[in-house]
């Protein structure tokens, strides 16, 4: 896997899945979309860590800079 993110883009998925888990766990979103919410929140915290997205590599996008 190449990565395909740059550091903005990890840094604004870890901020929303934060905020996600936040929400979740204080009660404020439940039920389904609190789940599907939550779900969201532990993908982008992986594409974070691992630094590739994959839903980006079947459009050739990258957010990395260039060498």
């Amino acid at each position: 896997m190449k990565k395909n993110m740059g550091l903005t883009d990890k840094i604004i998925r870890i901020l929303i899945a934060v905020g996600i888990g936040i929400l979740y766990f204080t009660g404020t979103i439940t039920g389904t979309l609190g789940t599907v919410l939550l779900v969201v929140a532990i993908i982008f915290l992986l594409t974070s860590f691992i630094s590739f997205c994959p839903l980006y590599a079947p459009f050739g996008l990258s957010t990395c800079k260039k060498k």
